[in-house]
């Protein structure tokens, strides 16, 4: 694929095939992921890929319980028929299984610092910053692959949990869970609002 057609074509996925990345595919996308910037030049990040089911269950297990809490939460402030709203709909509902069926679970770890889940300034983020460029580059990866990921961001102290469910040091932080697997031929693109980079785009000020 062309860099463009790349980066048009990820795409959020919720729904895999049965079907298993080979080990050579997975290293190539975490190589990707491993080529980010990073703030410091140390690339302070760590890799957990859950393979089989018992290790996904383990794992996963924390998400069963914020996702109802998270369902009530989220019904009481969203306007019924909005993207947003439409989008939480098909997502929420999947939070457990986009992960449990997909063919590898990726726990994406970076090493914290001072500040980082209390930030005094925005430099205070790094550590933060640059894990998600690494997810973004793994995101690019499996398009580039013919794959697709889905992606949950860890609520309450679920992050905490999985850390110690996979033996991760306490330095280290989850910033997301990803899918990687082959996207389901009837799989669910959910409608998203489009933007022209004109409208977005401000030379000079704003």
């Amino acid at each position: 694929m062309e860099f463009y057609e790349v980066v048009n074509g990820r795409r959020i996925t919720r729904d895999f095939q049965n079907k298993v990345v080979p080990n050579e595919v997975l290293e190539r996308i975490l190589d990707a992921g491993l080529k980010a910037p990073s703030h410091d030049h140390l690339r302070n990040w760590e890799f957990v890929v859950l393979r089989d089911k018992k290790e996904k269950e383990n794992a996963l297990q924390y998400i069963k319980m914020s996702v109802k809490a998270q369902l009530e939460l989220l019904r009481r402030i969203l306007i019924n028929g909005t993207p947003q709203q439409k989008m939480y709909a098909e997502a929420m509902p999947k939070q457990y299984s986009m992960l449990a069926a997909a063919s590898h679970v990726i726990l994406p770890f970076f090493k914290t610092a001072p500040g980082v889940m209390k930030p005094v300034s925005v430099s205070s983020l790094n550590p933060l910053s640059s894990i998600w460029c690494v997810i973004e580059n793994i995101f690019l990866a499996a398009t580039a692959e013919g794959l697709a990921c889905s992606m949950r961001i860890p609520a309450g102290d679920e992050g905490i949990k999985v850390a110690q469910e996979v033996g991760a040091p306490q330095e280290y932080v989850l910033a997301t869970y990803i899918g990687l697997g082959y996207p389901a031929a009837d799989r669910v693109l959910v409608e998203q609002v489009q933007w022209n980079v004109k409208q977005k785009t401000h030379f000079g000020k704003w």
